[in-house]
């Protein structure tokens, strides 16, 4: 049905203007589902970025446990040697190499950037799966906020319907309106508000 069609099909008196209201309601809850989507996605981001950062650091004391026991056979080793100076030259070598050995397994740990998983990339990465989680969290209030203004905004229009209040109809846009703007911020995050979250 074209637009024409509709404003045809609507013009009229009191039951025409009561088809707009309608309208105006379907419209609102149309934006009540958009929020909807909007703050189980903002929900979903901050579960899976706090899921991700947990595994990120639980990763990063894993490898660090290891680095440390690395450098402490490491430390150990170069010890021994200097507590042997008398020690033959092919036991000396193997011990030299074992050393070598640690103190490279060390430095991969710190830092790998060919698997990325380096105490180093592993601790950027948490880091920024946290600003994820935040960014997320920061979102969720907005459509919370908008949802309850949504819900009372059809709820107005609806009794407006039944009882004719004008003024009813008139807080229904406004809260609709206030709806609509946290819903978009809550997707922008334009702006943030001390007040919600």
């Amino acid at each position: 049905m074209a637009l024409d069609e509709v404003t045809e099909h609507l013009s009229g008196s009191k039951d025409a203007y009561n088809k707009w209201v309608g309208v105006y309601i379907g419209v609102l809850a149309v934006l009540l589902a958009i929020c909807n989507v909007g703050g189980a996605n903002a929900t979903k981001d901050a579960l899976q970025s706090n899921i991700g950062a947990s595994d990120a650091w639980a990763f990063f004391q894993a490898k660090n446990i290891r680095r440390n026991s690395t450098t402490l056979a490491a430390n150990e080793l170069e010890l021994m040697l200097a507590a042997q100076p008398t020690i033959p030259e092919e036991v000396k070598r193997r011990f030299e190499e074992k050393i070598k050995e640690y103190r490279t397994e060390t430095q991969r740990l710190t830092t790998d950037p060919a698997k990325k998983e380096g105490l180093d990339e592993l601790f950027t990465k948490a880091k920024g799966l946290e600003v994820d989680r935040d960014v997320a969290l920061a979102k969720d209030p907005y459509f919370d906020w908008s949802q309850a203004f949504l819900q009372i905004a059809i709820v107005l229009a609806s009794v407006h319907l039944i009882i004719g209040n004008v003024w009813l109809l008139l807080l229904s846009g406004g809260l609709g309106t206030l709806g609509l703007v946290l819903m978009a911020n809550g997707f922008t995050l334009a702006v943030r508000l001390p007040f919600i979250g």
